[in-house]
């Protein structure tokens, strides 16, 4: 199993909306944990008509044993949820990562706020990939935001634009995908998830080479 893990110093990033998105993108055996005292994508989940993907209980203290028992059951990946924050428990679940995504709006305000979160990850010896979301489409500041983040790491080829279907898709458990098939929110997310697939295939590839 691949432990993928949402994080942000920033609240209001989009983390339980990337989560969730992606979590349905990736198809069967994906489990989710909501670590963040909001449960935002705990209330998403239960709001779902559909099974999948599989919402698992834990804390960020007692997130490690978890994931070894969500691993005994056959799970392809699991998706972490975290709070706007960062110390002590914020490592334990980066330290738990194969991959963590660090979304990020762009604006002066929080390109400012990613190095407390790059610094952890950092420090943990993590990789890290930064997705650009709710960005206007065609915006000067969308590509300068890119551009910025490049220079902190790895930045994902593909921006999620400010469109009304990813928030309105959540009230109901839903997605932007499963709502329409065609619209421009599922082709980001399809395309989000053929990158983020690759990024954990290399990473497995290189853990099996030591």
């Amino acid at each position: 199993m691949q432990t993928i893990v949402v994080a942000s110093r920033k609240g209001g990033v989009g983390k339980t909306t990337i989560a969730g998105h992606l979590a349905v993108a990736l198809g069967e055996g994906v489990a989710i944990i909501d670590t963040d005292p909001q449960a935002s994508l705990a209330d998403w989940f239960h709001a779902r008509a559909n099974e999948a993907p599989v919402l698992f209980g834990s804390d960020l203290a007692s997130l490690a044993d978890d994931l070894r028992k969500i691993e005994g059951r056959g799970y392809r990946y699991c998706i972490i949820d975290t709070p706007p924050a960062i110390g002590a428990d914020i490592k334990r679940a980066i330290r738990c990562a194969d991959l963590v995504l660090v979304p990020v709006r762009p604006s002066p305000h929080d390109l400012r706020a990613v190095g407390a979160t790059v610094d952890i990850v950092e420090a943990e010896g993590k990789r890290m990939v930064f997705i650009v979301n709710g960005a206007t489409p065609r915006a000067r500041l969308t590509a300068g935001a890119a551009i910025e983040l490049s220079q902190h790491g790895t930045v994902a080829p593909v921006t999620l634009h400010h469109r009304i279907d990813y928030q309105a898709s959540m009230i109901n458990g839903g997605t932007a995908q499963e709502i329409d098939a065609c619209s421009k929110s599922a082709g980001e997310v399809g395309q989000l998830r053929e990158y983020i697939v690759a990024q954990l295939a290399r990473h497995a590839s290189k853990e099996a080479g030591k």
